[in-house]
């Protein structure tokens, strides 16, 4: 059968992540891999997690874990998730606040109740490469998110217009971007909301990384700032998406959305459609490791990669050729490198993996429009110092190669 004559039309702009097909190609034990932005599985709460789900089936809560659940997500952790983002500026309850599985599956749901073939996405430049594949299926088109850039809302409305659409959302991760690490600052935050208000736009939070801050002074989440204007949750057009994935587990697939009542109610069909509702055992789990000692966790993760992107840092000042430059972010799991064009970020993998068993993500993949290709991401989260170290100096090698004359 020809399956392609019965594809939606949707079908033909999902593509493939080029980080999970690089992390199929990167188990041979001799390459030092700075492709996969995961966190470091000698970090997790295991025995925490251990202890968690033997409670769980050794009491009453047994037959909860196992058996159908609300959409909305358990209870008790929306509960604690409520407590946790009042502490972070934004007063809420349970009902502003939906588990998913993972806060990839918020993305793909608020593509799915927002956008219209032909409507405009608005993203920064670049962006999370899992953001563009959960709202490619839904056929947007994309402009620039540039939170200080003078650009008038009437000059992003028209060109929307232009399209066939209307501007819907603009999505962000304020807070160690992926893949930049870049940092919004507080004013960039209310400028993106002052635009958000004059063009009537959702605005998509992605806050994975929140939590990770090594150093610098914490900025509140755009939610937290929109409410201290507006003064309620159920006055603003923000949606946070919060995910314990960099925190506490990235296996057990927990995420949540916090956002304004009504529009959490519409969420919540979406879930019912797709996935009747995320795994309430998991769910179970994460609250009473999350309960019990959240803080400490993080404490603990926050200084394993503060230490290893520190190492990462000063390799680069070390081993780096004239003319590569790279950002220093205060948080997060990442390093956006910039190398002199016209070298590309794809070619340069394949011979970094050849000839010097080292990898990268090439940055091409960040840009909706495919530009870039004179960047790369690395990540640090995963190896430890001496290989940090080893692999910097290795990419060092293989730049000082292609920047020589032919």
């Amino acid at each position: 059968m020809n399956w392609q004559d019965i594809l939606a039309r949707r079908a033909g702009r999902m593509k493939a992540s080029e980080i999970r097909e690089l992390l199929k190609l990167l188990d041979q034990p001799d390459i030092i891999s700075f492709a996969g932005g995961i966190p470091d599985p000698a970090l997790f709460p295991a025995d925490d997690f251990k202890t968690a789900f033997h409670d769980i089936f050794s009491g009453p809560d047994a037959t909860t874990a196992l058996q159908y659940s609300v959409s909305e997500g358990y209870l008790p952790l929306r509960r604690w998730l409520a407590a946790r983002m009042a502490a972070l500026g934004v007063p809420c309850g349970p009902e502003n606040i939906l588990i998913t599985s993972g806060s990839q599956q918020a993305l793909d749901y608020l593509g799915k109740i927002f956008l219209t073939p032909g409507d405009t996405a608005l993203v920064t430049w670049p962006t999370y490469l899992g953001a563009l594949g959960a709202f490619n299926a839904y056929e947007p088109r994309y402009d620039r998110l540039l939170p200080r850039a003078n650009r008038s809302a009437e000059d992003i409305a028209a060109a929307a217009r232009e399209a066939g659409g209307r501007a819907k959302f603009a999505y962000l991760s304020a807070d160690f971007a992926n893949p930049t690490g870049e940092t919004i600052d507080r004013a960039g935050r209310e400028a993106v909301l002052a635009l958000a208000d004059t063009l009537d736009l959702a605005v998509i939070e992605d806050a994975a990384y929140q939590d990770l801050r090594y150093d610098g002074e914490a900025i509140p989440p755009m939610l937290a700032l929109e409410i201290a204007r507006k003064g309620s949750i159920e006055a603003c057009r923000t949606v946070y998406c919060g995910s314990f994935s960099k925190t506490l587990s990235p296996g057990l697939r927990v995420g949540w959305v916090c956002a304004e009542s009504s529009l959490i109610s519409r969420l919540v069909l979406l879930k019912q459609a797709a996935d009747l509702h995320s795994a309430t055992l998991n769910q179970m789990a994460v609250h009473r490791v999350a309960e019990a000692g959240f803080e400490a966790q993080v404490t603990r993760a926050r200084a394993a990669y503060r230490a290893r992107r520190d190492r990462m840092l000063a390799a680069l000042e070390r081993h780096m050729p004239a003319g590569v430059s790279w950002t220093e972010p205060e948080g997060g799991m990442f390093v956006w490198v910039t190398v002199p064009e016209p070298l590309d970020g794809a070619a340069l993998l394949a011979r970094a993996v050849s000839g010097h068993k080292v990898a990268f993500v090439p940055g091409r993949a960040f840009f909706p429009d495919a530009t870039g290709g004179n960047t790369l991401r690395l990540s640090f989260s995963a190896a430890d110092g001496e290989t940090i170290e080893e692999g910097i100096r290795r990419m060092g090698a293989l730049l000082h190669e292609a920047l020589q004359p032919a």
